[in-house]
């Protein structure tokens, strides 16, 4: 396997013989100041086993998502080898964020108290670029910095607020409060787009039933574990 990008979480593999694509899930989270946070830019740690973990949920949710109609780049996993077998698509250097609640990095910015409701939800489009601080960015930047095409960004946070729904009611199951989400999304030759990347505790917040907010660790735990439940 040919190493062809190496991520926080996650390394982007090719097998040059197949021609196949692969993301290999760590064992890395991400946070600071010694604590573990989906929300932060860097690596906070590593916990054995996680990345299959990660792998098991990601592979519960891409399912999830792909027979609510939901087009992602999950082709398939190898648990065991912490490998998901993947389309080839282009992902460009951008989040797309979707929010319940206020939490994280909005209350800092905007000086909101956390857990204020917004309905609709709130949808952001933030710049993957850890130097400048990931900043927000609008259709009209993408387009001058040839990131999307006219008519993408839209069509993007309309698919975004609909893996929100399947999230939301899918974590309810679990008595889980979604609270808010990042995701990636990528396209192919034709530009028919795609969730890329994972859906995992690492790209949500969430809060339960005693409105605690457990870190991404704990949260992939508590997962795993329904998942197995519900698959008995």
């Amino acid at each position: 396997m040919k190493t062809l990008y190496k991520g926080k979480t996650k390394d982007v593999l090719l097998d040059e013989t197949s021609g196949e694509y692969f993301l290999l899930f760590k064992d890395d989270a991400t946070g600071e100041d010694g604590k573990f946070d989906p929300g932060s830019n860097t690596v906070g740690g590593s916990v054995t086993g996680k990345g299959k973990t990660g792998l098991a949920i990601s592979k519960y949710f891409l399912e999830l998502m792909e027979a609510k109609g939901i087009p992602t780049h999950y082709l398939g996993a190898d648990e065991e080898k912490g490998l998901m077998k993947v389309r080839k698509i282009t992902v460009p250097p951008l989040e797309f964020i979707l929010r319940y609640y206020t939490a994280g990095s909005m209350c800092r910015r905007f000086s909101l108290e956390p857990g204020i409701a917004f309905d609709p939800p709130y949808t952001e489009v933030t710049l993957k670029d850890d130097a400048q601080g990931d900043p927000l960015i609008s259709e009209r930047l993408c387009l001058m910095k040839d990131i999307l095409r006219e008519g993408e960004y839209d069509k993007a946070l309309d698919l975004l607020v609909k893996v929100g729904e399947v999230l939301r009611e899918e974590l309810a199951r679990f008595d889980l409060t979604l609270i808010d989400f990042k995701i990636e999304l990528g396209f192919d030759e034709d530009r028919n787009i795609y969730i890329a990347d994972e859906i995992t505790p690492d790209i949500w917040r969430v809060r339960d039933q005693k409105v605690n907010i457990p870190n991404q660790i704990d949260c992939a735990q508590l997962i795993l574990e329904m998942i197995k439940e519900d698959g008995k």
